[in-house]
């Protein structure tokens, strides 16, 4: 079976297990995180459809990364969680989709869900099986150890990696997605893996992300892409976050709605205010 080793252990995160585990808790419990570890739920919140989530080095990014993750666990457990990050390297295919196998972290194994995979690569008509994208992404690999906290092994995953990040391919892989899901009677739960803007100084920073992130939470991918041009905000997986947007409409017509659990800038968390980066955890549900 193809394994894929973590490219980023030792830096995004710790690489011994319970270096990471104490940083884990530390995200959670940290003045910025949720205060409090996460519970999982015996019972399933369907009514949740995916999560924005930070994928920087946790000592920046954890407490709020953590805001998700507790939601998460008070939605129960699904069968598979959809992960869909950004294309840092350039590598592979414009949207890549993970072929199959198991992805490693220091916290084990996590295996991907290789009938998903290729349902969805089938029903697009631009995402395609590809593993070169994800050799040394990082973007969704930092999210797979929060993934392992709160629920071990009984997930799979499904990562997707996004390098072309516009509206009408957001489109097309929220619905194939969907129509994958349906076809497959599958359970998932979305994370789309960004952080928000970049290297800006904080003022400008939350300025800047608090237009974004107002379109974001009215639903209007085209709002929020065209947001980003006029505004230059570099967030770096606008992709997936349109097409947790998207995916959340197809689902929920009327009833989509998506809440902020959390925002803060790497400034908050390390004192240093003059250069920062956004983060956002955001929650999409239906009613």
């Amino acid at each position: 079976m193809k394994r894929r080793r973590p490219a980023v252990a030792g830096y995004f995160y710790p690489d011994d297990k319970r270096e990471l585990e104490a940083l884990i808790k530390w995200s959670f419990t940290h003045e910025i995180g949720p205060g409090k570890l996460p519970e999982i739920s015996p019972s399933r919140r369907l009514e949740t459809v995916g999560y924005v989530a930070p994928h920087a080095g946790y000592v920046y990014s954890g407490p709020v990364a953590a805001h998700t993750y507790y939601q998460m666990a008070l939605d129960g457990v699904p069968e598979t969680v959809v992960v869909i990050g950004t294309n840092h390297t350039g590598y592979g295919a414009l949207v890549s989709i993970y072929p199959g196998g198991v992805w490693e972290t220091p916290l084990g194994l996590l295996e991907v869900d290789s009938e998903l995979a290729k349902t969805l690569a089938d029903k697009s008509s631009i995402a395609e099986l590809d593993e070169y994208a994800h050799l040394e992404e990082h973007s969704v690999e930092v999210q797979l150890p929060f993934i392992q906290y709160i629920y071990g092994g009984r997930v799979r995953i499904l990562p997707v990696v996004m390098g072309l990040h516009t509206p009408d391919v957001a489109k097309d892989v929220a619905k194939s997605l969907l129509e994958a899901v349906i076809s497959l009677k599958r359970d998932i739960i979305i994370v789309a893996s960004s952080d928000f803007n970049h290297y800006d100084p904080h003022s400008v920073t939350v300025r800047k992300d608090k237009e974004a992130i107002s379109m974001i939470l009215s639903l209007d991918p085209a709002g929020f892409y065209n947001t980003l041009l006029r505004e230059d905000v570099s967030v770096c997986g606008p992709g997936g976050i349109m097409v947790l947007i998207e995916y959340a409409k197809l689902k929920g017509g009327g009833s989509a709605r998506a809440e902020l659990l959390k925002y803060a800038t790497s400034g908050d968390v390390s004192g240093d205010k003059s250069h920062v980066v956004g983060y956002a955890s955001i929650r999409f549900s239906t009613h």
